[in-house]
């Protein structure tokens, strides 16, 4: 009898001989593999044709099992997976008739299933590793959160510091006269330490600082979940002004970085991913893709509906760009299949994220595609960077360089994943998948029971903005409606303010800002879509302009009252399009507007 497991298989089989490769790369040297033609005369109670029609495993007891059975025995050895499939194979009535059928089926059809397994694994089987991906991951999200950080540092008095549109100390205050202890929860953020412009200003520029110091590798785990604090932190007393997707996609990106990254003071690169954080990163990424998709199905919108909702966008997003203008004036036709090729990559693609190697490509591809897209025609910060990084993760070793294996510190020879983590993780894994499957069958109109724990459980991980819905540009807007904030020293002459970034003057040529979000501008188009009463930060803010607080003001581009504040201020809205190609050869307008009405009546500090 053999020392340890081996299995027998027909050498001459090209079929055979690539799965018998990733079985033993997953075996680790626990099981011997073997074609019969070497090792047939070694067990001659078995005749060597029936070698032929399947293989066979002959452990060191003495016991002999065969086709599915077989298969599943090996991989038990080195796998959990294994273990679940021996013992459904083992105990669920059925399921052994149905892997052994399944198995003669497929051993009939040698040549046609060896090219279906070239077609969706391509010339490597073997199991795929991604030291890569995690090594670009980590990288990536450092520099993701150093960047908003950095934007986030220099806005931050002027959005929620004392003399801000929405001080965060009045928030704070607010809350701790209605509410006791559990007002901490309601609001995680560490400035109820210290509601100081100084402390404000020390969590963006210390997120900055501590994303540094995860680029290079130290303490990472630590590091980044310093970074989900500190970004919890300003999310929390942000208000409106942080209340975006992809913040909330940043923050539950970084919880998941915590546990991607290997436990180690420096570098650690070496130690295997944990194969659990990487399906949650998958997860993640096939929510936000499939999400947006549904939610425009759903919406009933006819824009979405008809395909028309591309000829619409580029005029009315929230921050366009140059090129926005030339991507508005393509022909219909372009809109309306560029709209349908959108559809088949947010609801299509996602579902090739968790099938082998090349439709994993496939899919990487069309979101990088549909991204790409998106950042050339117009500004969405950080978002669009945050998303290539998620769908990054879907490329597995073989696809890289040698180089950047080594950079990311792929061993020669990979050691046992370390199951602890994985079981220490599982909890938190569990209740993050069953939370947010909850909420994409909720979009799905599928019936989901919410009561006890079910429905405890998503209030309890709401305030931490890390087991998110997702879903962007649900109805297209088909107007651009735009606030003009105007003051007046008498009442009787308006002059306007501008802005550094939103459309405003239809002389200036519109530029490119991201990675950079100047939320003051974002939020300025959203308000635009309803009224100062549904969005009553917009009074503060004009407030704070008759005031001439220091801080709003370094938020807009040209204050036409550089002496003195206005005694008065007022806002209007104008309807806002694109010119035509004849109109901006002759006059230089990127823009053509017409007056609406006003917004805001006239104010003063007085009123």
């Amino acid at each position: 009898m053999p020392q340890k497991p081996i299995l027998i298989f027909d050498g001459d089989c090209n079929f055979c001989r690539r799965w018998v490769a990733r079985w033993k790369a997953q075996s680790r040297g626990a099981v011997e593999f073997a074609p019969y033609q070497e090792r047939a005369r070694d067990f001659p109670k078995i005749p060597p044709q029936k070698f032929q029609e399947s293989v066979y495993l002959i452990e060191s007891s003495g016991r002999v099992t065969r086709a599915a059975e077989a298969v599943f025995e090996t991989l038990a050895v080195s796998s959990l997976r294994g273990k679940w499939l021996r013992g459904l194979y083992r105990s669920l009535p059925g399921f052994a008739w149905i892997s052994e059928s399944f198995y003669a089926f497929v051993a009939g059809r040698r040549i046609l299933f060896s090219k279906l397994t070239w077609l969706l694994w391509g010339p490597h089987l073997e199991p795929p590793s991604f030291y890569a991906a995690r090594w670009i991951f980590l990288k990536g999200l450092a520099l993701i959160y150093a960047v908003a950080f950095a934007s986030l540092g220099v806005q931050i008095l002027g959005l929620v510091g004392a003399k801000g549109i929405l001080p965060a100390g009045m928030l704070l205050k607010a809350l701790a006269s209605r509410f006791g202890p559990e007002r901490f929860f309601m609001l995680p953020t560490l400035v109820w330490l210290n509601d100081s412009d100084f402390f404000l200003q020390i969590l963006p520029w210390g997120g900055v600082f501590l994303a540094a110091l995860a680029f290079w590798g130290i303490c990472q785990p630590l590091i980044f979940f310093l970074l989900w604090i500190f970004y919890l932190s300003l999310v929390s007393v942000g208000e409106d002004f942080l209340a975006f997707q992809w913040d909330n996609l940043l923050l539950e990106a970084g919880l998941l970085a915590v546990f991607w990254s290997p436990f180690a003071w420096k570098g650690g690169f070496q130690k295997i991913p944990c194969g659990l954080t990487r399906r949650l990163v998958a997860w993640l990424l096939f929510r936000l893709m499939f999400s947006s998709g549904v939610v425009k199905l759903g919406s009933g919108d006819p824009a979405w509906a008809g395909l028309t909702a591309m000829a619409y966008h580029y005029q009315t997003q929230p921050l366009v760009s140059w090129t926005s203008w030339y991507f508005h004036h393509l022909p219909l036709w372009f809109h309306k299949a560029s709209c349908a090729g959108m559809f088949v990559i947010e609801l299509g693609l996602p579902f090739l994220m968790f099938m082998p190697r090349r439709p994993r490509f496939l899919a990487f591809s069309g979101f990088l595609a549909l991204h790409l897209l998106i950042m050339v025609s117009g500004n969405y910060c950080f978002f669009n960077l945050l998303s290539i990084l998620l769908a990054l993760t879907l490329l597995d070793d073989s696809f890289w360089p040698p180089r950047l294996l080594a950079w990311a510190g792929k061993p020669k020879e990979e050691g046992q994943a370390r199951k602890w983590r994985a079981l220490i993780f599982l909890p938190l894994a569990a209740v993050l998948f069953l939370v947010t499957a909850g909420q994409v069958a909720g979009q799905l109109k599928i019936p989901f029971r919410a009561d006890g724990i079910l429905g405890a459980v998503p209030k309890f991980l709401r305030p931490f903005r890390s087991a998110n819905p997702y879903g962007l540009f649900a109805v297209m807007t088909t107007k651009r409606p735009e606030i003009i904030l105007e003051g007046s020293r008498d009442g009787v002459t308006w002059e306007a303010y501008e802005f550094k970034y939103k459309a405003g003057d239809p002389l200036r040529r519109p530029g490119f800002v991201q990675p950079h979000q100047p939320r003051l501008d974002w939020q300025m188009w959203f308000a635009a879509l309803g009224s100062y009463r549904s969005d009553p930060w917009i009074v503060n803010l004009c407030v704070r302009l008759l005031e001439g607080s220091p801080e709003v003001l370094k938020l807009l581009g040209k204050n036409p009252f550089p002496g003195n504040p206005p005694r008065y201020l007022r806002a209007v809205t104008y309807d806002y399009r694109f010119t035509d190609p004849e109109t901006r050869r002759r006059t230089g307008a990127w823009w053509q507007r017409e007056y609406q009405g006003p917004y805001l009546p006239a104010i003063s500090l007085q009123s």
